[in-house]
């Protein structure tokens, strides 16, 4: 039987009982596959990575050595907070790597979205077999928090990092233990294995990060008008009790300009789109109809603060036909 295939009489996991008897037998098989090896897990900091990082513990330990992996393509104050609760909060073996500067030069012209993806993928399997050699012991395992929509999205819609995007060459025997799950089983598995509620709600965001929200060929001035937008858009989410109630939204800029008017004067800058979507599974996905004065100001908020911004749009896209990121 394909290992990568849900099975069709899997039952979906909506309950505190069937949430613990999955734990139960993941624990049971991560620790039969890592042995007395060690294993580096992939830790985003997102729901999926920190279910796979609880379960990690749970079956080996201190054999488990979480790695953050800051590749510039991170949201504001993203990896601080990965930072805090991971180390600080939560005790975590953890390895931070900035590697900004060697992931953007990379990516420097790419402009076709499944390049930037498989690069992203390909590097950050590099960086890992690099903190690995730094760990001394053999490390023979890469963990990751893979869900079963990255498995299928990859055969025909787009590669996913950690699926489509992995080397050839893989140093690593890959432990996946929520790679049959869809996002909202996860976030039961996770609430059972006890973690802080924020982090059990944390909206989506994808491995590639921002690099596949600033869209076409990722520049280091159009990435940083793209955070500080995406900020402002999270920052009027959260004040209008939005958050946790709308299943992802997020900020894109495209590598195109359009004609504005600042002070006066002609503004030739960036549209920046809002996307916001309600989904259960993350296969489909509904547009909310957001209260008109909000989008007002998220738009007059966006355009006056952020350099470069001239336009604001929202999209009314369900998934399908569009997908839920833009690339």
């Amino acid at each position: 039987m394909d290992s990568n295939k849900r099975p069709d009489d899997m039952v979906r996991i909506t309950t505190p009982e069937l949430a613990q008897a999955f734990i139960d037998e993941q624990v049971a098989a991560c620790r039969e596959q890592i042995g007395d090896k060690k294993v580096l897990l992939a830790l985003s900091g997102g729901v999926d990575s920190s279910v796979v990082a609880a379960l990690l513990i749970k079956a080996v330990g201190k054999q488990l050595i979480c790695v953050h992996v800051n590749h510039g393509l991170m949201r504001k104050g993203e990896s601080e907070q990965v930072i805090d609760v991971f180390q600080n909060q939560l005790d975590a073996n953890l390895v931070y790597v900035d590697v900004t500067d060697r992931f953007l030069d990379l990516l420097a012209g790419v402009e076709e979205p499944e390049r930037k993806r498989k690069i992203i993928g390909a590097e950050f399997i590099r960086v890992f077999e690099e903190e690995a050699r730094k760990v001394g012991d053999e490390v023979s395992f890469l963990a990751q928090g893979t869900i079963y929509p990255d498995i299928l999205e990859s055969d025909g819609v787009k590669a996913h990092h950690n699926v489509g995007g992995l080397p050839d060459d893989l140093q690593f025997e890959l432990c996946e233990p929520v790679k049959l799950l869809f996002k909202d089983e996860v976030r039961v598995i996770g609430r059972e294995l006890g973690l802080p509620e924020n982090m059990v709600e944390r909206q989506p965001f994808p491995g590639p990060g921002l690099g596949v929200r600033c869209l076409g060929a990722i520049t280091r001035d159009r990435l940083e008008v793209l955070r500080e937008a995406d900020a402002i858009l999270r920052e009027e989410f959260a004040n209008a009790g939005l958050q946790g109630k709308v299943w992802q939204y997020f900020v894109s800029v495209p590598d195109f300009r359009v004609t504005g008017v600042r002070e006066g004067k002609r503004l030739y800058g960036w549209p920046a789109f809002i996307r916001a979507v309600n989904t259960v599974d993350a296969m489909t996905a509904e547009v909310p109809e957001l209260d008109w004065a909000l989008l007002k100001k998220i738009g007059g908020r966006i355009s006056a603060e952020v350099p470069g911004i001239c336009r604001v749009l929202y999209d009314l896209t369900p998934k399908p036909c569009g997908t839920i990121e833009f690339e």
